[in-house]
C-alpha cells in the first residue's frame, strides 16, 4: 500500500528519552512555581490551573497545593495534558532565551527533510503537548525543522495507546489508515496504530526488536516501498 503522509513520535523516536528525562524535566520542576505565582492571573495559565483541580478531583486547592500537584506529577511522568500544556509554556521560555536546545537525532532530521522534499507529509503525535512538540523542533539543534511538518497531535485527540486516537488522526489528516506510515519506539502504540490499520515501523534506538514489527535503529534504514 503506497504511503501517503507519515505520523512520527518523538521521544525515543526523533529525539533521545534522556533529553526529557535529563533536561527537560528539571528545568520544568525548577522553573514552574515561579511561573505559576507569576503568571496566575493570565486566562491561559488560569485555566490550566483549574484544569489540575479537576484532574485532581480537588476543587479547592489553593496555588501552592496546585504546584505540589504538578511537581509530583512531573516526577511521576503522569501524562495530564494540563501538565504538559503549563509545562509547554515554561519550557517555551527556556527555548526562547537560548537556555535549552531541542535535541533531534541527525538521521530523523535528515531523514524527515529528504521526505519533506520527496512531498510526503509529515506530522507529529506525542503525548507533550503540541506547543512542546513545536518547540523542540523549532529551537532544536539542527536549526527550525517546524517547515517540514504539516500537522501536530497531541493527547487532546486520544491517548497514544488507543486505537481510536489513530483513527481520529487519519481523519483530520484526510488519508486512509492503510496509507499513513507511522513511527514509535513503544509496542503498544505499534499495536494500537496497527489496530488502527496504518502501516508502522519501530524505533529501537540501543538496538533490539518491539514485538513483531519491522524494527530499526535510525531513520536511513526505513524503507517506504
Amino acid at each position: 500500500m503506497t504511503i501517503k503522509a507519515i505520523v512520527t513520535d518523538i521521544e525515543g523516536t526523533t529525539s533521545a528519552v534522556s533529553f526529557v528525562f535529563e533536561v527537560l524535566f528539571p528545568y520544568a520542576k525548577q522553573h514552574l512555581p515561579v511561573f505559576l505565582q507569576s503568571h496566575q492571573q493570565t486566562v491561559e495559565v488560569a485555566q490550566q490551573i483549574q484544569a489540575v483541580r479537576v484532574e485532581a478531583k480537588e476543587p479547592e486547592a489553593d496555588l501552592a497545593r496546585v504546584t505540589e500537584l504538578l511537581l509530583e506529577w512531573i516526577e511521576q511522568d503522569v501524562k495530564s495534558t494540563a501538565l504538559k500544556a503549563l509545562q509547554g509554556m515554561v519550557w517555551q521560555q527556556g527555548y526562547l532565551s537560548g537556555e535549552i536546545k531541542g535535541h533531534v537525532y541527525p538521521d530523523a532530521v535528515q531523514q524527515l527533510r529528504a521526505w519533506h522534499t520527496q512531498g510526503y507529509p509529515l506530522y507529529v503525535y506525542s503525548s507533550g503537548s503540541v506547543q512542546a512538540q513545536k518547540l523542540i523542533f523549532g529551537c532544536s539543534v539542527a536549526g527550525d525543522l517546524t517547515p517540514l511538518f504539516s500537522g501536530y497531535f497531541d493527547t487532546t485527540v486520544g491517548h497514544k495507546r488507543e486505537v481510536e486516537s489513530y483513527l481520529a488522526i487519519s481523519q483530520q489528516v484526510g488519508v486512509a489508515p492503510e496509507q499513513i506510515l507511522f513511527l514509535s519506539d513503544v509496542v503498544q502504540e505499534l499495536d494500537a496504530a496497527t489496530a488502527a490499520g496504518m502501516q508502522v515501523y519501530g524505533l529501537a534506538r540501543e538496538g533490539g526488536v518491539l514485538g513483531d514489527y519491522p524494527t530499526v535503529d535510525s531513520f536511513a534504514q526505513i524503507q517506504l516501498s
